[in-house]
């Protein structure tokens, strides 16, 4: 395979004196693999890679599901839980077999994908932090803003379609169900969905979207955002998320994963880290039954204008996207692997320090 261009750690290239910003020339261009590559183009033959082992590998996960008859509705199989789990971690596989199989040996792989180091640790934390409470946060508020222009009907006094999931004769309050659910789902999220989530997010935010940021901030989120859409296909095609078996579910959640993924982005390209991004995923896949615990069993909700994943959602994070935009937050980037840092103000020179 043809090797993805990489040069050493930019941290580590030398600046002509006097000129901090300045791109290493002549003896200063050489890293120890050879000249330092050009980065302000995208290496399109391991994206090319990538995205076809990341696409395959799903089908192949997803294809019991395809050959049976009663798909994701398998009554009492272990596969419709299994699978779409296996599904997440494909994304990471073809990151590692990019990395490992089309890019000479090097010392920044952990920093490559984003995973470490956490610089400045403070705001990368605080970050993830906001970002995890904060998505937990929106798909609590989503059901009653939804319900509020009429979209959807709640049914806050018997919670019926939350009766529905109690197996019969067994003694549990449906209210008492609902609300456990929607408020452990932060806890849900660390224990049991994290890991899965760094599954998608190592491929996704860790490698392609650094991989696609020559083109710039918003072609680069809306292309990766695209992609990741077109992902979901084997998935989606099975009725996953709004009931659809055909391509309109398809296209439906790639505009939903242009919107989320450019948020996700954003935490990628503002702290230089993956992680917000994967604890925004994790709270994200854990929050988004609350619809459905509250929901009216006589009254079940339109899944592409209520539910976690429609019209609601898309004009949430829309109004995110624009403060983010208006308020100049995507003008400011965290270090990523293989860009160099923002040009620094030359100084006066320092006084010497005294003679003791």
């Amino acid at each position: 395979m043809p090797e993805e261009p990489v040069g050493p750690d930019p941290a580590d290239r030398p600046a002509p004196v006097g000129r901090p910003d300045a791109a290493p020339t002549g003896a200063a261009a050489t890293g120890i693999h050879g000249p330092i590559p050009d980065r302000t183009t995208v290496a399109w033959g391991p994206v090319a890679v990538f995205i076809a082992i990341a696409y395959g590998l799903g089908w192949l996960v997803m294809l019991p599901l395809h050959l049976g008859e009663n798909g994701l509705n398998t009554v009492g199989a272990w596969l419709p839980v299994i699978l779409p789990v296996l599904l997440m971690f494909t994304p990471a596989i073809a990151a590692l077999i990019v990395t490992f199989t089309m890019k000479r040996p090097g010392k920044n792989r952990l920093r490559d994908l984003g995973i470490w180091p956490l610089q400045p640790w403070k705001r990368t934390v605080g970050v993830t932090l906001a970002a995890f409470v904060g998505m937990w946060l929106l798909l609590l508020a989503l059901p009653f803003l939804t319900a509020a222009v009429g979209l959807v009907k709640l049914d806050l006094q018997d919670y019926s379609m939350a009766a529905r999931m109690i197996p019969p004769g067994t003694p549990m309050d449906p209210a008492l169900l609902a609300w456990l659910q929607i408020l452990a789902a932060p806890l849900n999220a660390l224990i049991v969905i994290l890991i899965p989530a760094l599954g998608e997010e190592i491929g996704w935010r860790g490698w392609l979207l650094p991989r696609l940021r020559p083109l710039g901030v918003w072609p680069a989120l809306i292309l990766s955002g695209a992609i990741w859409g077109v992902w979901h296909a084997p998935i989606t095609l099975l009725g996953h998320n709004y009931g659809l078996y055909d391509l309109r579910g398809v296209g439906l959640m790639t505009i939903f994963c242009i919107l989320m993924g450019s948020l996700l982005g954003f935490l990628r390209l503002r702290t230089g880290s993956v992680w917000p991004a994967v604890f925004a995923h994790a709270s994200l896949n854990a929050s988004a039954g609350a619809l459905i615990l509250l929901g009216d069993a006589e009254h079940p909700p339109n899944m592409i204008l209520a539910g976690p994943a429609g019209v609601p959602m898309w004009a949430a994070l829309a109004v995110i996207l624009a403060v983010l935009a208006a308020t100049g937050q995507f003008r400011k980037e965290g270090q990523l692997a293989g860009r160099p840092p923002a040009p620094t103000p030359p100084g006066p020179p320092a006084s010497p320090s005294p003679t003791v």
